[in-house]
């Protein structure tokens, strides 16, 4: 049996994540903590016979604990992963891992000598649409696949408001950036689970709608690898809520049409009805599950959980920013 604790108890634990972990085997949630000391009601009605701590601290030097799932936001992730691993916990936590890539580095530096597992929640990997995806990639349906077109339409960003009455997600400071660091993560791995590892970045980041926000709106970002691309659009200034994806490669097509995946090869084609859209909801507890399962499966076997896989996106959000900055430059992965 698996225990664990939250840190930071808003809607994304107490809607996407606590339900999640109760419909799973072997893990049992025994504490949790947040900044916001009123969140501890919802917590102990959700969680009979859990324990509500103060603080961080007092946590992490309480209950027996195997692990600690981080639902905070962003600019908070690594410096209470380095405190988690130090407590000697598997470490379990929202996306980005981090907002900095020296951060990310050191996280993966500290978890490389732990002998404890980091792992983020990539969970779109687990909706219904991206998993028909993956399987019809790995099984070959479409051939070696070439090109990836990923759209993700907004019409503004999610409101997230910490303690202070601020929404965090239009503040550079807390979430690392705009549109790219919110959605473009969720891309960016998914697009490199079917096209593979990047050689090189470019990338545009702009404001379009919400000039006076000191973060970008949309973005503009495309992957290069050797007989291979993607191009990723994000946007919180769209005039509809929405996401495209296309995957294109040498025997076929695969595209998704609202919440169908639709397979064309050899001039014939097939549908898989894949509820929900990826455009529906935010707390996603269905593709939360399959997150803690890999988690639950990576502590118990003593192996990275998919930190490797953070890094990149982490790597490649840095090389987009940075190209962005350089007026659209190619940025090499290994520059």
């Amino acid at each position: 049996m698996l225990r664990g604790a939250f840190i930071g108890f808003g809607n994304v634990a107490a809607k996407g994540h606590l339900p999640g972990w109760q419909s799973v085997k072997d893990v049992q949630i025994v504490a949790a903590t947040d900044a916001v000391a009123a969140q501890g009601r919802a917590f102990l009605e959700a969680c009979p016979g859990g324990q509500w701590h103060k603080t961080v601290d007092e946590l992490l030097s309480g209950k027996a604990l195997d692990f600690v799932d981080i639902c905070t936001p962003p600019s908070s992730h690594a410096a209470l992963i380095k405190r988690a691993l130090d407590a000697r916990l598997h470490v379990l936590c929202e996306k980005p891992l981090a907002t900095q890539i020296e951060d990310a580095q050191a996280i993966a530096a500290a978890a490389a000598g732990s002998g404890r597992v980091v792992h983020t929640v990539h969970n779109w990997l687990k909706a219904p649409i991206c998993d028909r995806i993956s399987a019809l990639v790995d099984e070959g349906a479409v051939g070696t696949v070439r090109t990836v077109r990923w759209q993700t339409l907004r019409t503004e960003p999610a409101v997230t408001v910490t303690s202070d009455g601020t929404n965090w997600r239009v503040d550079p400071a807390v979430a690392g950036g705009g549109i790219l660091f919110d959605h473009g993560w969720h891309a960016l791995y998914c697009v490199v689970r079917w096209l593979g590892v990047p050689r090189a970045v470019s990338a545009l980041l702009e404001k379009r709608r919400f000039r006076e926000w000191p973060i970008e709106d949309t973005a503009t970002v495309t992957l290069d690898r050797e007989n291979g691309s993607a191009q990723i659009y994000l946007t919180w200034s769209a005039q509809e809520r929405a996401n495209h994806i296309e995957v294109e490669g040498d025997r076929g097509r695969i595209e998704v049409v609202d919440d169908v995946v639709v397979l064309k090869s050899n001039k014939d084609e097939q549908r898989w009805s894949c509820p929900p859209p990826l455009s529906q909801g935010s707390h996603h507890r269905d593709w939360f599950v399959g997150v803690a399962e890999d988690f639950q499966r990576a502590a118990a076997g003593g192996g990275r959980g998919n930190l490797d896989e953070a890094l990149l996106c982490a790597r490649l959000i840095d090389l987009a920013q940075k190209s962005s900055k350089a007026g659209g430059a190619r940025m090499p992965l290994d520059g």
